[in-house]
Protein backbone atom coordinates (compact mmCIF):
# COMPACT_ATOMS: atom_id res chain seq x y z
CA UNK A 1 0.00 0.00 0.00
CA UNK A 2 1.16 3.29 -0.93
CA UNK A 3 2.16 6.25 1.92
CA UNK A 4 1.41 9.16 -0.33
CA UNK A 5 -2.19 10.78 0.62
CA UNK A 6 -2.95 13.42 -1.86
CA UNK A 7 -2.25 14.64 -5.56
CA UNK A 8 1.35 12.87 -6.45
CA UNK A 9 3.78 15.11 -5.56
CA UNK A 10 5.19 16.05 -2.21
CA UNK A 11 2.63 15.78 0.41
CA UNK A 12 1.98 14.36 3.46
CA UNK A 13 2.29 10.69 4.61
CA UNK A 14 -0.76 8.41 5.40
CA UNK A 15 -0.05 8.62 9.28
CA UNK A 16 0.27 11.95 9.24
CA UNK A 17 -3.32 11.89 7.68
CA UNK A 18 -5.05 9.77 10.10
CA UNK A 19 -3.43 11.60 12.82
CA UNK A 20 -4.40 14.85 11.44
CA UNK A 21 -8.44 13.82 10.58
CA UNK A 22 -8.97 11.82 14.43
CA UNK A 23 -11.91 9.48 14.08
CA UNK A 24 -12.80 10.46 10.09
CA UNK A 25 -13.38 6.41 9.92
CA UNK A 26 -16.02 6.06 12.40
CA UNK A 27 -18.15 8.80 10.10
CA UNK A 28 -17.67 7.43 6.94
CA UNK A 29 -18.76 3.85 5.78
CA UNK A 30 -18.53 4.16 1.92
CA UNK A 31 -16.43 1.73 0.29
CA UNK A 32 -13.73 2.59 -2.73
CA UNK A 33 -13.14 1.69 -5.75
CA UNK A 34 -9.39 0.39 -6.87
CA UNK A 35 -8.23 -1.97 -9.75
CA UNK A 36 -5.45 -4.54 -9.27
CA UNK A 37 -3.47 -6.50 -12.01
CA UNK A 38 -3.64 -6.01 -15.74
CA UNK A 39 -5.57 -7.80 -18.23
CA UNK A 40 -4.74 -7.99 -22.13
CA UNK A 41 -7.02 -6.39 -24.91
CA UNK A 42 -8.30 -9.24 -26.84
CA UNK A 43 -9.04 -6.78 -29.88
CA UNK A 44 -7.84 -6.25 -33.24
CA UNK A 45 -5.74 -3.13 -34.03
CA UNK A 46 -7.82 -0.07 -34.40
CA UNK A 47 -11.12 -1.95 -34.47
CA UNK A 48 -13.98 -0.77 -32.09
CA UNK A 49 -15.65 -3.72 -32.55
CA UNK A 50 -15.00 -5.46 -28.83
CA UNK A 51 -16.72 -7.76 -27.18
CA UNK A 52 -18.54 -6.27 -24.76
CA UNK A 53 -17.91 -9.54 -22.20
CA UNK A 54 -14.06 -9.30 -22.32
CA UNK A 55 -14.57 -5.64 -20.42
CA UNK A 56 -15.69 -7.59 -17.27
CA UNK A 57 -12.17 -9.80 -17.07
CA UNK A 58 -10.35 -6.15 -17.30
CA UNK A 59 -8.32 -4.37 -14.23
CA UNK A 60 -9.24 -0.98 -12.90
CA UNK A 61 -6.63 1.93 -13.43
CA UNK A 62 -5.15 3.33 -10.67
CA UNK A 63 -3.74 6.58 -9.58
CA UNK A 64 -0.40 8.00 -11.30
CA UNK A 65 2.68 7.49 -9.28
CA UNK A 66 5.78 9.65 -8.98
CA UNK A 67 8.68 7.55 -11.27
CA UNK A 68 12.08 8.98 -9.86
CA UNK A 69 13.86 8.14 -13.17
CA UNK A 70 17.47 9.59 -12.12
CA UNK A 71 16.83 6.48 -9.21
CA UNK A 72 16.56 4.09 -11.79
CA UNK A 73 19.48 4.56 -13.36
CA UNK A 74 17.77 6.73 -16.12
CA UNK A 75 15.39 3.92 -17.34
CA UNK A 76 12.17 3.10 -17.22
CA UNK A 77 9.95 0.88 -19.41
CA UNK A 78 6.33 2.01 -20.23
CA UNK A 79 3.66 -0.56 -21.17
CA UNK A 80 0.35 -0.25 -22.17
CA UNK A 81 -2.62 -1.96 -20.90
CA UNK A 82 -5.97 -1.64 -21.39
CA UNK A 83 -8.38 -1.04 -18.54
CA UNK A 84 -11.51 0.26 -17.11
CA UNK A 85 -11.16 3.49 -15.63
CA UNK A 86 -13.58 4.79 -12.59
CA UNK A 87 -13.98 8.17 -12.66
CA UNK A 88 -16.24 8.52 -9.90
CA UNK A 89 -17.88 5.17 -8.56
CA UNK A 90 -20.20 6.12 -6.31
CA UNK A 91 -24.10 7.42 -6.33
CA UNK A 92 -23.49 10.65 -4.95
CA UNK A 93 -22.97 13.81 -7.41
CA UNK A 94 -24.70 12.49 -10.45
CA UNK A 95 -22.33 9.73 -10.33
CA UNK A 96 -21.69 6.73 -11.03
CA UNK A 97 -18.99 7.57 -13.80
CA UNK A 98 -16.76 5.12 -15.60
CA UNK A 99 -15.14 5.09 -19.08
CA UNK A 100 -15.70 1.23 -19.65
CA UNK A 101 -12.37 0.94 -21.71
CA UNK A 102 -9.22 2.53 -21.51
CA UNK A 103 -5.70 2.32 -22.95
CA UNK A 104 -3.16 3.29 -19.82
CA UNK A 105 0.36 3.63 -19.49
CA UNK A 106 2.26 1.61 -16.65
CA UNK A 107 5.68 2.03 -15.65
CA UNK A 108 7.96 -1.34 -14.85
CA UNK A 109 6.74 -3.00 -12.07
CA UNK A 110 3.76 -0.83 -11.47
CA UNK A 111 -0.12 -0.42 -12.26
CA UNK A 112 -1.75 0.80 -15.59
CA UNK A 113 -2.91 4.41 -14.54
CA UNK A 114 -4.72 7.16 -16.62
CA UNK A 115 -3.26 9.86 -16.33
CA UNK A 116 -0.11 7.67 -17.02
CA UNK A 117 3.11 7.34 -14.51
CA UNK A 118 4.51 10.68 -14.26
CA UNK A 119 8.51 10.63 -15.43
CA UNK A 120 10.12 12.77 -13.16
CA UNK A 121 14.10 13.25 -13.64
CA UNK A 122 17.13 16.02 -13.85
CA UNK A 123 18.33 18.69 -16.12
CA UNK A 124 21.59 17.13 -18.03
CA UNK A 125 20.22 13.21 -17.19
CA UNK A 126 18.48 12.35 -20.39
CA UNK A 127 16.33 9.04 -19.73
CA UNK A 128 15.90 5.96 -21.88
CA UNK A 129 11.44 5.27 -22.12
CA UNK A 130 11.19 1.45 -23.60
CA UNK A 131 8.05 1.38 -25.06
CA UNK A 132 6.78 -2.03 -24.49
CA UNK A 133 3.75 -3.28 -26.49
CA UNK A 134 3.95 -6.95 -26.15
CA UNK A 135 0.82 -7.57 -24.38
CA UNK A 136 -1.49 -5.19 -26.60
CA UNK A 137 -2.88 -5.10 -29.93
CA UNK A 138 -2.56 -1.64 -31.26
CA UNK A 139 -0.10 -0.01 -32.43
CA UNK A 140 1.42 3.00 -30.66
CA UNK A 141 4.48 5.14 -30.09
CA UNK A 142 5.40 7.98 -27.61
CA UNK A 143 6.16 11.53 -28.06
CA UNK A 144 7.56 14.12 -25.34
CA UNK A 145 7.11 17.84 -25.55
CA UNK A 146 9.49 19.69 -24.29
CA UNK A 147 12.94 17.99 -25.25
CA UNK A 148 15.12 18.46 -27.47
CA UNK A 149 15.93 15.55 -29.42
CA UNK A 150 17.13 13.48 -32.63
CA UNK A 151 14.39 12.30 -35.48
CA UNK A 152 14.06 9.10 -34.59
CA UNK A 153 13.13 9.64 -31.42
CA UNK A 154 10.44 12.23 -32.40
CA UNK A 155 7.81 9.22 -32.00
CA UNK A 156 5.43 10.54 -35.08
CA UNK A 157 4.98 7.50 -37.15
CA UNK A 158 4.41 9.37 -40.44
CA UNK A 159 8.07 11.69 -40.04
CA UNK A 160 10.03 9.15 -38.46
CA UNK A 161 9.16 5.82 -39.87
CA UNK A 162 8.76 4.53 -36.40
CA UNK A 163 5.89 2.65 -35.29
CA UNK A 164 5.72 0.28 -32.60
CA UNK A 165 3.47 -2.74 -33.66
CA UNK A 166 1.45 -5.17 -31.36
CA UNK A 167 4.41 -7.67 -30.05
CA UNK A 168 7.52 -5.47 -30.45
CA UNK A 169 8.92 -3.02 -28.21
CA UNK A 170 10.71 0.10 -28.98
CA UNK A 171 13.76 2.37 -26.78
CA UNK A 172 13.39 6.02 -27.19
CA UNK A 173 16.24 8.22 -26.02
CA UNK A 174 14.66 11.44 -24.81
CA UNK A 175 17.13 14.33 -23.51
CA UNK A 176 16.72 16.11 -20.36
CA UNK A 177 17.81 19.68 -21.85
CA UNK A 178 14.37 21.64 -21.29
CA UNK A 179 13.44 22.25 -17.86
CA UNK A 180 9.88 22.02 -16.39
CA UNK A 181 7.09 20.46 -16.69
CA UNK A 182 5.73 18.78 -20.10
CA UNK A 183 3.46 16.35 -21.26
CA UNK A 184 4.02 12.71 -23.17
CA UNK A 185 1.52 11.14 -25.58
CA UNK A 186 1.12 8.55 -28.43
CA UNK A 187 0.96 9.78 -31.13
CA UNK A 188 -0.07 7.02 -33.41
CA UNK A 189 -3.66 8.17 -34.45
CA UNK A 190 -3.55 10.65 -32.29
CA UNK A 191 -6.97 11.99 -31.88
CA UNK A 192 -8.21 8.33 -30.73
CA UNK A 193 -5.32 7.62 -28.89
CA UNK A 194 -5.37 10.52 -26.19
CA UNK A 195 -8.81 10.57 -25.74
CA UNK A 196 -8.53 6.57 -24.64
CA UNK A 197 -5.87 7.75 -22.12
CA UNK A 198 -2.38 7.17 -23.90
CA UNK A 199 -1.12 10.84 -22.30
CA UNK A 200 1.11 11.64 -18.82
CA UNK A 201 3.75 14.31 -17.41
CA UNK A 202 7.60 14.32 -18.05
CA UNK A 203 8.78 16.68 -15.79
CA UNK A 204 12.54 17.57 -15.73
CA UNK A 205 13.65 19.83 -12.38
CA UNK A 206 16.24 22.45 -13.31
CA UNK A 207 19.65 22.06 -12.01
CA UNK A 208 19.68 22.83 -8.24
CA UNK A 209 16.02 22.88 -7.67
CA UNK A 210 14.83 23.40 -4.82
CA UNK A 211 11.03 21.89 -3.84
CA UNK A 212 8.09 23.67 -2.22
CA UNK A 213 6.79 23.13 1.23
CA UNK A 214 3.90 21.15 -0.75
CA UNK A 215 4.51 20.24 -4.18
CA UNK A 216 1.37 18.54 -6.63
CA UNK A 217 0.94 17.71 -10.28
CA UNK A 218 -2.20 17.81 -12.20
CA UNK A 219 -3.25 16.47 -15.92
CA UNK A 220 -6.37 17.89 -17.10
CA UNK A 221 -8.65 16.22 -19.48
CA UNK A 222 -12.39 16.41 -21.17
CA UNK A 223 -13.84 13.27 -22.14
CA UNK A 224 -16.35 12.50 -25.07
CA UNK A 225 -17.23 9.14 -23.34
CA UNK A 226 -18.73 7.57 -26.36
CA UNK A 227 -15.74 6.68 -27.62
CA UNK A 228 -14.24 4.68 -24.91
CA UNK A 229 -18.26 3.37 -24.96
CA UNK A 230 -17.92 2.32 -28.77
CA UNK A 231 -14.36 0.75 -27.79
CA UNK A 232 -15.96 -1.19 -24.77
CA UNK A 233 -18.72 -2.68 -27.29
CA UNK A 234 -21.72 0.19 -27.36
CA UNK A 235 -23.44 0.61 -30.32
CA UNK A 236 -23.14 4.33 -29.85
CA UNK A 237 -22.00 7.00 -32.96
CA UNK A 238 -18.67 8.59 -32.29
CA UNK A 239 -16.53 10.95 -34.69
CA UNK A 240 -14.02 13.26 -33.38
CA UNK A 241 -15.40 15.84 -35.86
CA UNK A 242 -18.60 15.97 -33.47
CA UNK A 243 -16.80 15.43 -30.15
CA UNK A 244 -18.68 16.55 -27.63
CA UNK A 245 -16.81 16.18 -24.09
CA UNK A 246 -19.44 15.05 -21.29
CA UNK A 247 -16.59 14.26 -18.64
CA UNK A 248 -14.20 16.03 -17.49
CA UNK A 249 -11.07 15.30 -15.10
CA UNK A 250 -8.17 16.11 -12.32
CA UNK A 251 -5.87 13.14 -12.78
CA UNK A 252 -8.62 11.40 -14.11
CA UNK A 253 -11.09 12.09 -11.59
CA UNK A 254 -14.12 14.05 -11.23
CA UNK A 255 -15.41 15.76 -8.00
CA UNK A 256 -16.25 14.52 -5.13
CA UNK A 257 -14.08 11.31 -6.29
CA UNK A 258 -10.65 14.10 -6.71
CA UNK A 259 -11.29 14.77 -3.01
CA UNK A 260 -10.45 11.05 -2.34
CA UNK A 261 -7.36 11.35 0.13
CA UNK A 262 -5.85 7.83 -2.09
CA UNK A 263 -7.27 7.66 -5.13
CA UNK A 264 -8.05 11.52 -5.81
CA UNK A 265 -6.13 14.23 -6.00
CA UNK A 266 -6.68 16.88 -2.87
CA UNK A 267 -4.24 19.88 -2.47
CA UNK A 268 -3.13 19.23 1.26
CA UNK A 269 -1.47 21.69 3.22
CA UNK A 270 -0.51 23.62 6.45
CA UNK A 271 -0.18 27.01 7.28
CA UNK A 272 2.63 28.84 6.19
CA UNK A 273 3.36 26.57 3.32
CA UNK A 274 5.01 27.32 -0.61
CA UNK A 275 2.76 25.74 -2.17
CA UNK A 276 3.63 24.77 -6.01
CA UNK A 277 1.19 23.29 -8.68
CA UNK A 278 2.25 21.62 -12.03
CA UNK A 279 -0.86 21.60 -14.25
CA UNK A 280 -0.55 20.14 -17.91
CA UNK A 281 -3.85 20.09 -19.93
CA UNK A 282 -4.07 17.12 -21.84
CA UNK A 283 -7.20 17.63 -23.51
CA UNK A 284 -9.05 19.48 -26.41
CA UNK A 285 -10.26 22.49 -24.48
CA UNK A 286 -9.23 24.99 -22.50
CA UNK A 287 -9.81 25.52 -18.95
CA UNK A 288 -9.51 28.90 -16.87
CA UNK A 289 -8.20 27.09 -13.46
CA UNK A 290 -9.74 29.50 -10.37
CA UNK A 291 -8.32 28.78 -6.60
CA UNK A 292 -10.54 29.76 -4.05
CA UNK A 293 -8.97 32.41 -1.56
CA UNK A 294 -5.81 31.92 -2.78
CA UNK A 295 -3.48 34.17 -4.97
CA UNK A 296 -0.83 32.47 -6.67
CA UNK A 297 2.25 33.28 -9.21
CA UNK A 298 2.63 32.07 -12.51
CA UNK A 299 6.46 30.72 -12.21
CA UNK A 300 6.73 28.40 -15.18
CA UNK A 301 5.25 27.91 -18.84
CA UNK A 302 5.76 25.46 -20.98
CA UNK A 303 9.38 24.71 -19.84
CA UNK A 304 10.15 28.29 -19.77
CA UNK A 305 10.57 30.33 -16.45
CA UNK A 306 8.45 33.24 -16.03
CA UNK A 307 10.92 36.13 -14.97
CA UNK A 308 10.44 37.73 -11.14
CA UNK A 309 9.34 40.89 -12.94
CA UNK A 310 6.95 38.95 -15.00
CA UNK A 311 5.03 37.58 -12.27
CA UNK A 312 2.07 39.03 -10.84
CA UNK A 313 -0.50 37.75 -7.99
CA UNK A 314 -4.23 36.19 -9.86
CA UNK A 315 -6.47 33.75 -9.38
CA UNK A 316 -7.37 31.99 -12.76
CA UNK A 317 -4.93 31.06 -14.90
CA UNK A 318 -6.46 29.85 -18.66
CA UNK A 319 -4.84 26.56 -19.70
CA UNK A 320 -4.94 25.72 -23.72
CA UNK A 321 -4.77 22.30 -24.92
CA UNK A 322 -1.04 20.53 -24.76
CA UNK A 323 -0.01 23.75 -22.34
CA UNK A 324 1.73 23.78 -19.31
CA UNK A 325 1.51 26.30 -16.48
CA UNK A 326 3.19 25.66 -13.14
CA UNK A 327 2.02 28.09 -10.18
CA UNK A 328 2.71 28.75 -6.76
CA UNK A 329 1.09 30.17 -3.41
CA UNK A 330 1.53 30.67 0.03
CA UNK A 331 -0.96 28.86 2.33
CA UNK A 332 -1.90 31.59 4.53
CA UNK A 333 -5.63 31.66 4.40
CA UNK A 334 -7.97 30.95 7.54
CA UNK A 335 -7.53 27.17 7.64
CA UNK A 336 -10.20 25.26 6.11
CA UNK A 337 -11.48 23.66 2.56
CA UNK A 338 -11.47 25.79 -0.65
CA UNK A 339 -12.07 24.79 -3.85
CA UNK A 340 -9.69 24.80 -7.25
CA UNK A 341 -11.78 24.41 -10.21
CA UNK A 342 -12.27 25.40 -13.88
CA UNK A 343 -13.78 28.34 -14.35
CA UNK A 344 -16.42 27.18 -17.46
CA UNK A 345 -19.10 26.18 -14.64
CA UNK A 346 -20.29 23.17 -17.00
CA UNK A 347 -16.77 21.53 -16.68
CA UNK A 348 -17.58 21.29 -13.34
CA UNK A 349 -20.49 19.30 -13.20
CA UNK A 350 -21.26 15.31 -13.90
CA UNK A 351 -23.76 15.18 -16.23
CA UNK A 352 -26.59 17.63 -15.41
CA UNK A 353 -25.49 17.06 -11.74
CA UNK A 354 -23.21 20.05 -9.99
CA UNK A 355 -20.96 20.09 -8.28
CA UNK A 356 -18.85 17.80 -10.14
CA UNK A 357 -16.35 17.37 -12.89
CA UNK A 358 -13.39 19.45 -12.79
CA UNK A 359 -12.88 20.85 -9.20
CA UNK A 360 -10.36 20.37 -6.66
CA UNK A 361 -10.13 21.70 -3.46
CA UNK A 362 -7.19 22.99 -1.10
CA UNK A 363 -7.59 21.41 2.08
CA UNK A 364 -5.68 22.57 5.20
CA UNK A 365 -4.63 19.87 7.77
CA UNK A 366 -6.09 22.02 10.53
CA UNK A 367 -9.53 21.37 8.60
CA UNK A 368 -9.33 17.67 8.47
CA UNK A 369 -10.62 16.90 11.90
CA UNK A 370 -14.13 18.58 11.26
CA UNK A 371 -17.43 17.08 10.30
CA UNK A 372 -17.57 18.98 6.75
CA UNK A 373 -14.59 17.14 5.90
CA UNK A 374 -15.73 13.92 6.96
CA UNK A 375 -19.23 14.55 4.84
CA UNK A 376 -16.74 15.18 1.92
CA UNK A 377 -14.81 11.95 2.66
CA UNK A 378 -18.15 9.93 2.44
CA UNK A 379 -19.38 11.79 -0.79
CA UNK A 380 -15.92 10.48 -2.21
CA UNK A 381 -15.84 7.07 -0.92
CA UNK A 382 -13.25 7.33 1.35
CA UNK A 383 -13.44 4.39 4.14
CA UNK A 384 -10.99 5.85 6.24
Amino acid sequence: MSDRIGAPGLGISRREFVAATGSIAAVTGLAGCTGQGAQQDPASAESSEEPASSNAKLPWTNSPDVVQVDEQGGSVTLQSVTAKHAVHPMDSMGGPIELPRVWAFKADDGTPSVPGPILRTTEGNDIEVTLDNTGNDHPHTLHFHGAKKTWENDGVPTTTGVTVNPGETHTYTIPANVPGTHLYHCHYQTHRHIDMGMYGIFRVDPKGYEPADKEYFFTLKDWDSRLNRQFAGEDVDYSPRNRNPDVFTINGKSLPRTLHPEEGSPIIVDHGDTVRLHMVNAGYMSHPMHTHNHRFRLVEKDGGQVPDAAQYEQDVTNIAPAERHTVEFEADADPGIYLMHCHKVNHAMNRESYPGGMVNGIVYRDAMDTEVFADLMTYAGYEG
